[in-house]
């Protein structure tokens, strides 16, 4: 179907079809010239651009002098990311505060560290004056990510030391964001939702100071602002597993290659927001929840395998769901035998399913995570085996949460500006060159003709 712009002229649809025939690489010369398309290799390992202290993504071990994919770990700052949440979540809920302190300086805190630190954090959550009914609430956008990196570049107006690039000022502008990041993502929705949606009333609850980040997403995002000891543990949970993971993901390698350039703090989280807002980052979770909607109009029992099975065949085939042959949440870039994000997420879905009386949509969930990497292996080709990834729970905790589809992304970013920010720093501290990666000319030269020999 022919799409329609804004504004377009007739020309454009001209202009863009020069665009198509004269910027067509043969993809056979990617492999004449050995280029990893992504920064992979075909076997999916990632191309060395750099070192780092903040994370380690381990899926592979070797073994007889050859590498075998091995259940998947993940290490921050030299822990395992188990013990990371299993100690952080007893932390009444401020488990991704310990979880930032961790990343940010390589250390766990004490209990002294600690209690100051959330002290910290807390004096930052306050926004400068008329910033919500100046720049959230007046043209909302229709998508919060954008909103969201539109507020932080806001922000630079209202620093007074914004471009200076050393350690103290960076460590200053990142907890300030790292703070601010629930009230500007939920903020941006509340607008979105009362001014385009036209939904309910708007209302606004200013952080508690007391409460950690996850409590207060809840707080702030409810009308009565209630919410249950559980609700609180699990969505912290997300918050610590999406905090971090390598260098190499593409919005924080967004952050090593931007903040390289010698630019300001905002600059560069607004340019990493802009790659998590893509759907092949950020968006995952969303498309998984839609696939399950998808599941569970088209598949009549839920507990039958065989007819679930045909349906991620059908999935598979592109006959089904949106007809890109995918099986979201299934797979990663990385890990193969199994997601160590997904396996602790996991072991809390089932619970919380409990609480919200839906434990045959849970059935559903784990009947599907059990035989898609069956079916994918029966129907392709591949390098390395498949399995859920952090994101086919996530999509269904926050939808149990009550939290709206518009928020996911958003959410992944007020996690995910802890890690931004460990790298930002580390880069700032051990870079002295701008990233600047080789591109190869593949166009023959010509010789340039007069207007009048032009054909």
């Amino acid at each position: 179907m022919k799409k329609f712009y804004p504004g377009s002229a007739p020309e454009l649809e001209r202009y863009a079809q020069v665009c198509l025939r004269d910027n067509i690489i043969d993809k056979e010369l990617y492999g004449q010239y050995r280029v990893n398309r992504g920064l992979r290799d075909i076997t999916g390992k990632g191309v060395l651009t750099g070192l780092t202290e903040i994370s380690e993504i381990k899926a592979k071990e070797t073994v007889n002098g050859e590498d075998v994919p091995c259940p998947g770990q993940l290490y921050y700052r030299g822990y395992a990311i188990e013990d990371v949440a299993a100690g952080a979540m007893q932390r009444e809920h401020h488990g991704y505060e310990e979880t930032v302190f961790l990343l940010l300086f390589g250390h766990l805190p004490n209990r002294r560290e600690f209690e100051d630190f959330k002290q910290v954090l807390s004096k930052y959550r306050e926004l400068p004056s008329s910033f919500v009914r100046d720049f959230i609430m007046k043209a909302p956008s229709p998508d919060i990510m954008n909103g969201l990196a539109r507020s932080v570049l806001a922000l630079y107006s209202y620093d007074e030391c914004p471009d200076d690039t050393d350690v103290p000022n960076v460590l200053r502008q990142c907890l300030r964001l790292i703070s601010l990041f629930p009230q500007l993502a939920v903020y941006g929705y509340q607008a979105f939702s009362y001014y385009i949606q036209g939904n309910g009333s708007f209302f606004i609850h200013e952080p508690i100071s007391e409460k950690s980040s996850a409590e207060n997403i809840l707080y702030m995002l409810r009308l009565d602002g209630s919410y249950s000891e559980l609700e609180a543990r699990i969505l912290d949970l997300c918050l610590i597993l999406h905090a971090e993971h390598g260098g190499g993901n593409n919005s924080t390698f967004t952050t090593h290659v931007v903040t390289s350039s010698g630019t300001d703090t905002y600059s560069a989280v607004a340019a990493a927001l802009g790659s998590l807002k893509g759907p092949k980052h950020g968006g995952a979770n969303i498309k998984v929840r839609d696939m399950f909607l998808d599941i569970e109009a088209h598949v009549k029992d839920w507990d039958d395998d065989e007819e679930i099975g045909a349906y991620i065949d059908k999935l598979l085939s592109k006959e089904a769901f949106d007809h890109s042959g995918l099986v979201y949440g299934i797979g990663h870039a990385v890990y193969s035998v199994s997601d160590p994000r997904a396996e602790l997420l996991r072991h809390q879905v089932g619970e919380l399913a409990k609480q919200k009386n839906r434990m045959d949509e849970f059935g559903l969930f784990s009947a599907v995570a059990r035989l898609a990497p069956e079916r994918i292996a029966g129907s392709r080709k591949m390098y390395k085996g498949v399995s859920p990834n952090v994101d086919f729970w996530s999509g269904f905790v926050y939808d149990m949460l009550g939290i709206p589809e518009s928020l996911y992304t958003p959410l992944f970013a007020v996690s995910r500006i802890a890690g931004w920010s460990a790298h930002r720093v580390e880069e700032i501290i051990n870079g002295n060159k701008i990233i600047r990666p080789a591109y190869m000319n593949v166009r023959a030269r010509r010789v340039y003709e007069k207007m009048e020999d032009r054909r």
